[in-house]
């Protein structure tokens, strides 16, 4: 029978006065092949893998026996041994690839961190980086020169430098637009089946657990749920909560979530001869570096917003979304173009974003961003952060109760600090200022990537449940088009640049026509090649093209 690279017995990590935050977990981890940890923040899946790793803080007591390639260590008693297994026997893949990496040294030095330095280093690290899909030339340069996925790319090849038995990958691909995070996760499972390496992945994502997992162990709350073969597991769930995580999954096949919400009271049919309340036409925004080096980030932009509707902008990183979002909010000016909205007045007159706030008119759209994390103001109170809002149009500081409640949080929270909540919540308490100024339209920039799945479900509901309430519009940047499925009425495809396709959101992901869009979907974790129709317009195209 084959041993098993890693076996973990009995691991309970609580904290000094006895809380137990994980409750005597039992794991293996096979060589060449993947454990995908599932669960909802909160889990215990982060806790776990770092006391595999002896990284918890010191304030946490973690107890059990971790064996490794047939060595067991007592992780209460034998940390110093557990932490010099650390970058050898056993490596970790933070989410991060910025926390990974040192800015200060090349992506070549940082690749033999682990490894004696030889007289052979510049093949090592170039046939390192060609495994890993990235040119010699990357050797030579910083992580900041790098995008997100060429970051985590050098990340992998230093854990795979490692010869380590086994790789931990903590949600590794969740900042990732569709076609990286896929390119991503074959990549990483590759390796390690190639090196006999075994991969623990942990994530929120059951798609990507059901397309890269061998064996599952489902978390709640710091204990087993579930734990055995993938398939078996995810396809037929014992648990109810198993069956929970499952049902909050969006989901690009099956009865569309939003087939029995009725349309708000003031929404426009695309063919309602009105006009709509934002239109962008040949909108062209250009950025010019110190070297002199132009990139074109949006060319010729048409785009029209109807009142009420909920429109979704796709694409991968870089194809121009959040430069779009930010010409639409005034945060940036288009070069050429026109921004024309029926919103009570014209973003090409806002100010500069370095003039003075003093004698700014507020802007009839609300912004959501990305990171909940970041969003909110870590020294002011919740209630604070809403009562400027509603200063901004001279409303008063006493509605603070009603927006909370109008979010699902309760009046409480306005003495809470950012620190004090959930990554869910502090979502919501930036989804309540956002539209305390009673905007007419609502842009949403990736406002649940970093959530997990039941979390994500529950935004999305408030932000369906707000729209049909209060009558804004909803522009929503995406780069997963299950999500896009669930909150969308009709999408706009961008691709450097380019709006290179756009209609309603059934349409273009069940009949797309641009070659672009049916990669996009093929990308999609557990999305089946025959989900699009073989004879889609698509197919044609990129025969001739």
């Amino acid at each position: 029978m084959t041993l098993p690279a890693l076996e973990a017995h009995d691991v309970t990590v609580s904290t000094i006065d006895g809380k137990l935050l994980v409750d005597h977990l039992n794991i293996r981890a096979y060589s060449g092949q993947t454990l995908v940890i599932v669960g909802e923040s909160g889990a215990g899946k982060s806790l776990l893998s770092r006391a595999l790793c002896a990284l918890l803080p010191p304030q946490l007591k973690v107890t059990g026996s971790l064996t490794l390639a047939g060595i067991t260590s007592d992780l209460a008693t034998q940390k110093t041994h557990v932490r010099k297994q650390r970058g050898h026997g056993i490596v970790w893949l933070p989410q991060d690839p910025f926390t990974s990496l040192s800015p200060a040294h090349t992506c070549g030095q940082q690749i033999l961190t682990h490894r004696p330095r030889t007289a052979h280093d510049h093949a090592r690290i170039s046939e390192r980086l060609k495994e890993v899909g990235l040119p010699p030339r990357v050797a030579h340069m910083r992580p900041h020169e790098l995008s997100g996925g060429m970051r985590q790319r050098v990340a992998i090849a230093a854990a795979i430098e490692t010869h380590a038995h086994v790789l931990i990958a903590d949600e590794p691909t969740t900042a990732l637009d569709v076609t990286t995070q896929r390119e991503i996760l074959e990549l990483l499972t590759g390796l390690c089946r190639d090196h006999g390496m075994a991969l623990i992945l942990i994530t929120h994502d059951l798609a990507v657990a059901r397309e890269f997992g061998d064996d599952v162990l489902v978390m709640r709350a710091g204990r087993m749920i579930e734990y055995g073969n993938i398939t078996e597991v995810l396809r037929k769930p014992q648990h109810a909560y198993t069956r929970h995580l499952a049902a909050m999954e969006p989901r690009l096949d099956g009865e569309n979530p939003r087939a029995h919400i009725s349309a708000p009271a003031l929404q426009q049919s695309r063919t309602d001869p009105a006009e709509p309340i934002l239109s962008l036409r040949g909108v062209t925004k250009i950025f010019r570096s110190s070297r002199h080096e132009i990139h074109v980030a949006l060319e010729g932009i048409d785009l029209d917003i109807y009142a009420g509707e909920a429109v979704g902008l796709v694409g991968e990183s870089g194809s121009g979304k959040t430069t779009l979002a930010r010409c639409i909010v005034g945060l940036e000016r288009p070069d050429s173009g026109q921004i024309h909205t029926h919103m009570a007045h014209d973003y090409q007159n806002f100010p500069p974003l370095k003039t003075s706030r003093r004698g700014w008119k507020v802007p009839p759209v609300g912004l959501v961003f990305q990171n909940p994390y970041s969003a909110l103001n870590p020294a002011l109170t919740i209630g604070r952060t809403l009562s400027e809002a509603l200063q901004a149009i001279g409303r008063d500081s006493g509605e603070i109760d009603d927006l909370l409640d109008s979010v699902g949080l309760p009046t409480a929270y306005a003495r809470r600090l950012p620190r004090d909540l959930s990554g869910g919540e502090r979502q919501r308490v930036a989804i309540a200022r956002a539209i305390a100024t009673q905007p007419r339209l609502l842009v949403c920039d990736e406002p649940v990537s970093a959530l997990d799945v039941s979390v994500q479900a529950h935004v999305l509901e408030l932000l369906e449940s707000l729209r049909q309430e209060r009558g804004f519009s909803l522009l929503f940047i995406t780069h997963d088009l299950a999500v896009a499925r669930a909150a969308c009425d009709r999408l706009a495809v961008m691709k450097d640049g380019v709006i290179v396709e756009q209609g309603a959101t059934s349409d273009i992901l069940h009949h797309p026509h641009h070659p672009y869009t049916r990669l996009l979907l093929e990308a999609v974790p557990g999305r089946a090649r025959n989900d699009i129709e073989e004879n889609s317009p698509s197919t044609a195209q990129g025969n001739e093209q």
